[in-house]
């Protein structure tokens, strides 16, 4: 008796979704922890879509995002993958590198902490 393996459907033939790896990840939430011990952000939410995946951080939960942080593979070759936005929706960062789009919130939370 032969058995029938039907094959999973791949993630190419439904349309993939971006998403991000590991260490990115690894770092988003290192600086949301901060962020949340310094006061600043109390939630998040992430997104992960045909085209982005974005991450979002709150101050409270009925707002705005104060910063979203996109990652955009289309956008690779271009002005860079990844991008920063502020609470009005503003670009604040745009970049090839997730630890210079960053930078501006980094440099907001040493501030903070000299305080």
């Amino acid at each position: 008796m032969s058995a029938v393996v039907t094959p999973f459907p791949l993630a190419q033939a439904r349309g993939a979704q971006v998403g991000f790896e590991r260490e990115e990840l690894q770092r988003i939430l290192d600086l949301y922890g901060r962020m949340v011990s310094a006061g600043e952000w109390r939630d998040y939410a992430m997104d992960f879509g045909k085209d982005a995946a974005v991450f979002c951080a709150y101050r409270r939960v009925a707002e705005y995002p104060q910063a979203r942080i996109e990652k955009r593979p289309d956008l690779r070759g271009r002005q860079g993958m990844w991008a920063l936005y502020g609470e009005g929706g503003q670009v604040l960062k745009r970049g090839h590198e997730l630890a210079g789009v960053l930078f501006p919130i980094e440099r907001r939370l040493v501030k903070l902490v000299a305080d």
